[in-house]
């Protein structure tokens, strides 16, 4: 069980308030078969407002951050000549200050799972000014993660969870790592070709289908759409419904 504790940071000049994003490799096989992401930086200013930028490939961006509270920074990369909107594939990112290094705000994949976490937690919170997620122990939380009593597969891919659904019981009570398992899929079998299929998270193991040997193409769904791609094309379902669309003229 966490306690939440407080991570102030004073003012003055010990931190600049301006930042240079560097922006984490992209997995190769996303890369191989997609291109280059661009991306969808999303933070908060001073004033705790949401502030949108869009980063072409190879750029990135020079944002200002509050130095008074933990923040989080959020990028998302997609393809829109692939009609792979923002959301579809899951996000890098960063915590100010702990990812913080001189002027570079250093984001990752790791850190794209606090990120989210963080921004659940304040819709979670609503109100309940005790629940703010910038006096959340991030650092012992992130600490979880390197620890063999926490769950194998999460550790693996930190995607695997529902952090919705431990922000909203962090919000109505606190924080719990049991809290910390896998989403419990659904599966569907889908007709597509063979694969190596490569799923949204940066973390996920491909899957591979083998025709000769009779194996029938099975996915697991979990909340939201589920994106796969392959060298053939990219398929996005629901556990009602799925759209698979080819590569033609690649």
């Amino acid at each position: 069980m966490f306690i939440m504790s407080l991570q102030f940071i004073c003012c003055g000049d010990s931190f600049p308030s301006r930042y240079v994003t560097a922006l984490p490799e992209v997995p190769a096989a996303w890369v191989s078969l997609l291109g280059e992401p661009d991306w969808r930086l999303e933070w908060l200013d001073s004033d705790g407002r949401e502030q949108i930028a869009d980063i072409l490939p190879g750029n990135n961006a020079v944002i200002e951050l509050p130095v008074t509270w933990t923040s989080p920074v959020t990028a998302w990369p997609y393809w829109p000549g692939r009609n792979l909107i923002p959301g579809h594939f899951k996000p890098a990112g960063a915590l100010f200050p702990f990812d913080a290094d001189g002027e570079r705000l250093l984001l990752s994949w790791e850190a794209g799972r606090d990120a989210v976490f963080y921004r659940e937690l304040a819709i979670a919170a609503g109100q309940n000014s005790a629940k703010n997620p910038a006096y959340f122990d991030w650092p012992r939380f992130r600490s979880l993660f390197q620890l063999e009593t926490l769950n194998e597969d999460v550790r693996k891919d930190p995607w695997l969870v529902d952090w919705r659904s431990v922000a909203e019981k962090t919000a109505s009570s606190s924080f719990n790592q049991r809290r910390l398992v896998p989403e419990v899929p659904k599966f569907i079998a889908i007709s597509v070709p063979a694969g190596p299929w490569y799923g949204a998270s940066p973390f996920a193991e491909p899957l591979y289908f083998d025709f000769e040997e009779g194996e029938t193409p099975v996915f697991p769904v979990r909340s939201g759409i589920n994106v796969w791609v392959s060298a053939e094309g990219i398929l996005r379902f629901t556990d009602k419904t799925y759209v698979f669309t080819e590569f033609v003229g690649d």
